[in-house]
């Protein structure tokens, strides 16, 4: 059996807080099976916390110092890993963000924008201002910067396998000037074509099809479990417990089953562009 490995409480404020939590952890005598218990958190979720992959959320911190008698330590500095991590990202995506370098394989479900690791600046600008129309100019461009670092990851000597899955209408909105769009879905197609990257359309004329809902990502890891994350305005969850992640993974299939081939769905992207370009789709 290999060594253990415990985390570098030095790295970062989350690995700090993960490897206390082992530390009191042990001296409490509990397992995490022991610590999970009554926290409606899975148990491969603590043990990312304790290896510094995940952020702790305020409502497992209670649970923990109740637990372990802690005295309120690890709630006092939640909100402290919680801004270590922030980056200029939603509250909500900030683990998700964390997790994307280290991820195997990502499957995003987008029904209505173009997903963020696909954006341009200003895709993202325009749509983060549409949400948000009270933020700063500063804040705005903060978390677009934020958001055009993610795709990074794509330069990795071993990049995620990326799998998009599109809506039609994503690419029929003209949420940006027609020279724009074109930009967006010239930058979309070399994307795709540059990284081990899948894109697929749904085409409108499919009336009913296993994903009738909100965002979706699926990530796998190497050397972790499979996550699934939701997302809505303003809100989005994570969730790792298997019967579930099983299930959403079954629909995501179903899903790519629904969708128009991968040859035709990039061809449907190129010719957008072409079509933004000669002024044949308008804003």
């Amino acid at each position: 059996m290999p060594p253990r490995k415990d985390p570098d409480a030095s790295a970062n404020v989350p690995s700090f807080y993960g490897a206390e939590l082992r530390y009191k952890r042990e001296a409490a005598g509990m397992t995490l099976e022991q610590l999970a218990d009554g926290s409606y958190r899975g148990i491969p979720f603590l043990s990312q916390i304790e290896r510094g992959e995940r952020r702790m959320p305020m409502d497992l911190a209670q649970h923990v110092d109740r637990k372990l008698g802690t005295d309120g330590f690890f709630e006092r500095r939640c909100e402290d890993a919680r801004r270590a991590r922030q980056s200029g990202h939603a509250e909500h995506f900030a683990d998700v963000a964390e997790m994307e370098p280290y991820a195997e394989t990502i499957e995003d479900w987008a029904p209505l924008l173009v997903p963020g690791l696909l954006q341009t600046a200003d895709y993202a600008r325009a749509i983060m201002r549409s949400a948000m129309p009270w933020a700063s100019a500063d804040e705005i461009e903060r978390m677009v910067a934020a958001r055009l670092a993610r795709a990074k990851l794509f330069e990795q000597e071993k990049p995620p396998q990326f799998w998009a899955i599109l809506d039609e209408s994503v690419i029929r909105r003209p949420a940006l000037p027609p020279e724009l769009m074109a930009e967006l879905m010239e930058h979309i197609a070399s994307v795709v074509k540059a990284t081990p990257s899948i894109l697929q359309i749904v085409p409108q004329t499919a009336a009913v099809h296993p994903f009738m809902m909100g965002l979706t990502r699926i990530m796998t890891f190497p050397d972790a479990p499979p996550l699934v994350y939701t997302e809505g305005l303003h809100s989005g969850q994570l969730i790792d417990y298997p019967a579930l992640v099983k299930q959403y993974g079954r629909s995501y299939d179903l899903l790519r089953a629904a969708a128009l081939p991968p040859e035709a769905s990039l061809a449907m992207v190129e010719a957008a562009a072409k079509g933004y370009r000669n002024g044949e789709l308008r804003t």
